[in-house]
């Protein structure tokens, strides 16, 4: 039996149709009803009889904060996907990160060592890698800088690895993932979804940064890939093409039908807009949609390099132009 935790997420939801579709047997938790449309919603990109599939699956309701009910659904489990993640750049969600993404991890790992779950795979980021000099691409073996200035996020995230390797040291076997930016049709509201709702709408800045892609379904089947392998205690880096935020802003806006972006949001005009949104967000109590880290991020050109898994497993990634236009065409669809 297979347990998925974050199932109404972007990359969990493409992960259960392909398992349940294998005619694996899955359980998978959930904390908000409302979300399981999501879930729904993902199973009709690939099949417009999805109903089946659908319920094939094992609900249980569970919080990985909540180990009374986590313990639950851990019961005659094998392996487990942990995809469940609070992803967030706003300094004042650092306790909430904490709580989610490192003690929730810990939680999982836990009740995996006394479950004798057979293998673990952990979905990171590439946020938990370190910084190389002179423009080299980053891999596996780029090591993290705890004395850097690090998002919340990338803390957090690298806090949880933290906990999945002592889970191994214990006698876990696990793999972990560090993916890019995932790319992936069937939610709209947030994550990357709601990038194509935003392009659509129209966007006139880019950035002069760069970004790391993959699509979702590469994520998915490299899990998986990893999961059947007899590779344990690994880490592998997901990204399948590095781009400049301006040539993948304007390739979403074409692939939903929109005017690309056509001016460059200088780092001065960044930094303006960074502290109006810090403002806004202390007198209304909105969150955050623009922090300083972020704008960090969005202006520099970092590249990462995934040869490793591509060797190991002897494959090869979906093209992300492709991969944008048909997300885009799903989008207008």
């Amino acid at each position: 039996m297979i347990l998925v935790t974050g199932g109404t997420g972007l990359v969990g939801a493409h992960l259960l149709y392909k398992l349940v579709s294998s005619n694996k047997k899955v359980k998978a938790i959930y904390r908000n009803e409302r979300k399981l449309n999501n879930v729904k919603s993902v199973f009709t990109y690939y099949t417009k009889d999805y109903e089946s599939l659908y319920n094939s699956i094992e609900w249980i309701e569970a919080d990985i904060l909540d180990i009374p009910n986590l313990s639950e659904a851990f019961k005659n489990v094998t392996h487990v996907y942990h995809c469940a993640a609070f992803v967030s750049f706003e300094p004042d969600k650092y306790q909430l990160l904490r709580q989610t993404n490192i003690e929730g991890t810990a939680n999982i790992v836990n009740l995996s060592i006394s479950n004798a779950v057979k293998k673990l795979c952990y979905v990171s980021s590439v946020a938990t890698l370190g910084k190389t000099m002179n423009n080299k691409s980053i891999t596996e073996n780029t090591n993290w800088n705890p004395e850097a200035d690090n998002n919340v996020y990338a803390i957090t995230k690298y806090g949880a690895e933290m906990e999945v390797w002592r889970g191994t040291q214990e006698g876990l076997d696990a793999v972990i993932v560090n993916p890019g930016v995932i790319l992936g049709a069937g939610i709209w509201r947030y994550g990357t979804g709601s990038l194509f709702k935003k392009a659509h709408k129209g966007l006139k800045y880019y950035t002069s940064g760069s970004i790391a892609l993959i699509a979702v379904e590469d994520v998915v089947e490299i899990m998986i890939k990893l999961m059947n392998s007899s590779i344990i205690n690994e880490r592998f880096v997901l990204v399948a093409e590095n781009w400049t935020s301006k040539d993948f802003l304007q390739t979403l806006a074409k692939s939903v039908n929109a005017k690309p972006p056509k001016k460059l949001a200088s780092m001065f005009l960044l930094k303006i807009a960074w502290r109006l949104d810090w403002l806004k967000h202390k007198l209304t109590g909105k969150r955050r949609q623009l922090t300083k880290h972020l704008v960090q991020s969005l202006s520099t050109e970092t590249s990462y390099n995934s040869n490793k898994v591509k060797e190991t497993l002897n494959y090869n990634f979906k093209p992300i132009k492709e991969t944008i236009l048909a997300i885009g065409n799903q989008y207008l669809k």
